[in-house]
């Protein structure tokens, strides 16, 4: 997870970069990736809740979620899409031809182009993950893109999708009774059409869970968590 952009100054330290756009306050700044010119690419979980709700942002299903970009030539934030359910990692292809950017809470990942003839549309890329899709990003010089699955889905949270007075409910559930994350360590890659090259999964007792975040680097994939103390490293040619 990201503050919103930053810019550092000799004299002030860090100055935000922008706080808002389209007349909207960021409510829960998530991941960033920066093209080649500069552009700062984002998303806003929630704009209604805080990285500290973010179980509440799930649950809630309000599709506030927002995917933006910051360019440092005009000092604007524009928002690219909206409506997202819980926009979180975001990823771009090699040639920044487009933009990837997973939505947690709908198990799916939607590409945004930039350039070409389908410049300014979106569609999504793959659909129905296994798990919810956290942290995405490009491996080098590769058409493969890591997804981070933070856990397996959850049977009561797709019974409620489509149920926002079911979803209500269970957010306001003591937070003991509340639907818990299974410990499972998963990741996936995916080429720029959505089909599935890797998928390595851990559910012992041992494994590295949450992922939240996979990078990699060379021959090792680089795995961040929100809970674990460690970061962790596998080696990528073995993940399958």
């Amino acid at each position: 997870m990201a503050d919103a952009p930053t810019r550092q100054d000799a004299d002030d330290g860090f100055q935000p970069l922008t706080q808002a756009a389209g007349g909207t306050a960021f409510g829960f700044t998530d991941d960033v990736t920066v093209a080649a010119d500069g552009r700062v690419f984002f998303t806003d979980a929630s704009s209604r809740w805080s990285q500290a709700a973010y179980k509440t942002a799930i649950l809630e299903h309000a599709g506030d979620g927002r995917l933006l970009v910051y360019d440092p030539a005009d000092r604007q934030t524009r928002v690219l899409l909206d409506g997202l359910q819980f926009a979180n990692g975001v990823a771009l292809s090699q040639d920044e031809r487009f933009v990837l950017v997973n939505e947690t809470s709908a198990y799916r990942v939607r590409r945004y182009w930039l350039a070409g003839p389908k410049e300014g549309q979106d569609e999504i890329v793959i659909d129905g993950l296994p798990g919810f899709p956290d942290g995405i990003s490009r491996a080098p010089g590769a058409d493969r893109y890591w997804i981070a699955l933070f856990a397996p889905r959850n049977a009561l949270l797709d019974f409620a999708a489509d149920k926002p007075y079911l979803r209500r409910l269970t957010w306001r559930l003591p937070e003991a009774l509340q639907p818990k994350a299974a410990h499972v360590a998963h990741v996936l890659a995916i080429d720029g059409q959505g089909q599935v090259l890797v998928n390595r999964l851990d559910a012992a007792d041992s494994a590295y869970a949450p992922v939240t975040s996979v990078v990699q680097d060379r021959d090792e994939l680089v795995l961040g968590s929100l809970e674990q103390r460690a970061i962790g490293r596998v080696n990528a040619a073995t993940a399958r």
